[in-house]
């Protein structure tokens, strides 16, 4: 035996290397592993939260035109409006009532004759002067601020927004133009349509 593996030493070294070259290319052709790609998961934007205009006027202090989320509660109004005044009467006021668009807010002070701040229905809801009362209505493009002011819904703060957005922007085609002005939205506008003109 050992005499065979002396004559033969030649050929198994030949035959070895041989093995070791044909494994050596079956590994070299063989793919590289693909690259494991991570993919980060995309975020989709949150929609943006509805939201409602009010004025809230009286008894705070610090009345004007406040927009806030389309939940919120006459609580929610009061704190915007920085609070309530000393004199303010708390006995009538429902801090939880909700939140119209174009709803103004009016808080009462002691001994103040009005309606209560949480039963304030939005403008929408103010009765229409009787036909034939074409009188009655007021002429936007010439209302001063304090015939704006009687309007249901709109406050100081208001008139003068519409007195500023005339005289910037021209006269009012139509009540419609009405929207343009900053805290006016689609409910205030229909409870001032039958009640407002753009005529000469």
């Amino acid at each position: 035996m050992e005499t065979w593996l002396v004559k033969n030493r030649g050929y198994l070294l030949l035959s070895l290397a041989y093995a070791a070259i044909l494994g050596g290319v079956v590994l070299w052709r063989q793919p590289a592993p693909a690259p494991i790609r991570i993919v980060e998961p995309t975020a989709r934007p949150s929609p943006s939260p509805a939201l409602v205009v009010v004025y809230v006027s009286g008894a705070v202090l610090h009345p004007d035109v406040y927009t806030l989320a389309d939940n919120s509660r006459l609580r929610d109004a009061v704190q915007a409006a920085g609070g309530l005044r000393p004199d303010a009467d708390l006995a009538v006021l429902n801090l939880a009532a909700p939140l119209h668009d174009g709803q103004h807010v009016h808080i009462p002070a002691l001994g103040e004759a009005a309606t209560p701040a949480s039963e304030a229905a939005p403008a929408a809801q103010h009765p229409a002067p009787a036909p034939g009362q074409t009188g009655a209505l007021i002429n936007l493009n010439t209302a001063s601020a304090a015939e704006l002011d009687t309007l249901p819904g709109i406050g100081p703060v208001l008139a003068q927004r519409i007195i500023d957005d005339r005289q910037a922007n021209g006269p009012y085609a139509s009540i419609d133009d009405l929207e343009r002005v900053r805290g006016i939205g689609p409910a205030l506008l229909e409870g001032l349509r039958s009640l407002v003109t753009v005529g000469p």
